[in-house]
């Protein structure tokens, strides 16, 4: 290595304390040319055609078109009452148990019961599978929803000192999550027995330039302005609205109107689950006391019992 002597400083050095830099200089061809962007002529694109031409949406669906609703009212375990609903792609499982002795003193309240709601996102749900951790915000936020919405809607004066849980699992995702979340809560509780002022309808609105659209899917949750309302069809009350991305307030009433009048045609379709269910239970009874009525021995006894639990 070559030794400098102390007193000489390198040309690098100099150039490096002077603050010196290359500046290059882009020839005439290739600087820009001077241009004004009028507002008109910028258009905001989605990368999804979320609405095209002839009024379809990108799954085939209409504006005002829900997606298909399954509902299952099947016991699951020992849980008092239990409901998987989809909503198209997006699937949840809730299953009640209660009332109930609550577990911790400090938690009993006197004169009514305490709701209890915990929510789990299995990790196979999206079709990206990342780690959570334990304690994940947006499920805490969900949780909290559900809740809130539920709280004036059970009749908890009629059980005081004891507790009701919601669990709620997600199976699948493809948007409106939490409507899905909040329909299979209703039907739940419907099937565990415990009373409710009215059924809990919840829908998704969005809005796609000045077009509104209703029950969206993932890649129209992530593009467009939407809202979820929960409603009670029978006495028109509101439960629930969230807002989660900005909207114009003229917009805001026309979702509004199209997601309450919505909640009356889900209204229809989880009465009629509920109707079905219990006419396959009375009518699973009705068959178990004609057996025991007409004399039979006990073995065929025993093997209506084991076909009434079965349907159960």
């Amino acid at each position: 290595m070559r030794r400098q002597s102390r007193g000489r400083v390198s040309p690098r050095a100099q150039r490096r304390r002077s603050g010196y830099r290359n500046h290059w200089t882009l020839p005439a061809s290739c600087e820009p040319s001077p241009f004004t962007l009028h507002p008109d002529n910028i258009q905001m694109s989605s990368r999804v055609e979320i609405l095209n031409d002839g009024g379809y949406r990108s799954d085939g669906r209409r504006q005002y078109e829900l997606r298909d609703i399954i509902i299952d009212l099947s016991p699951q375990g020992t849980a008092d009452g239990s409901a998987t609903v989809t909503h198209g792609l997006t699937q949840a499982l809730v299953t009640v148990f209660g009332p109930r002795e609550a577990k911790m003193r400090s938690q009993t309240l006197h004169d009514r019961a305490v709701i209890n709601v915990e929510m789990n996102v299995l990790p196979f749900s999206t079709g990206e599978r990342r780690r959570r951790a334990r304690v994940d915000r947006r499920t805490l936020e969900l949780a909290a929803m559900i809740k809130s919405t539920f709280e004036p809607v059970i009749q908890t004066n009629l059980y005081p000192r004891s507790q009701i849980d919601i669990f709620v699992q997600v199976l699948q995702q493809d948007g409106g999550l939490l409507q899905t979340c909040i329909n299979a809560t209703t039907l739940a509780l419907a099937a565990a027995g415990i009373p409710l002022l009215d059924f809990v309808c919840a829908i998704t609105g969005g809005v796609h330039t000045t077009s509104p659209v209703l029950d969206l899917t993932m890649l129209e949750e992530n593009d467009l302005p939407h809202l979820t309302v929960a409603v009670m069809p029978r006495t028109k009350k509101i439960t629930l609205v969230t807002l989660e991305t900005r909207l114009h307030v003229d917009r805001f009433a026309e979702i509004f109107e199209l997601a309450c009048e919505a909640g009356q045609t889900i209204h229809k379709e989880m009465k009629r689950a509920v109707k079905d269910r219990m006419s396959t239970l009375v009518a699973a009874m009705g068959a178990g006391l004609t057996q025991g009525a007409s004399g039979e021995t006990a073995e065929q006894d025993a093997i209506m019992d084991g076909v009434v639990m079965y349907e159960y």
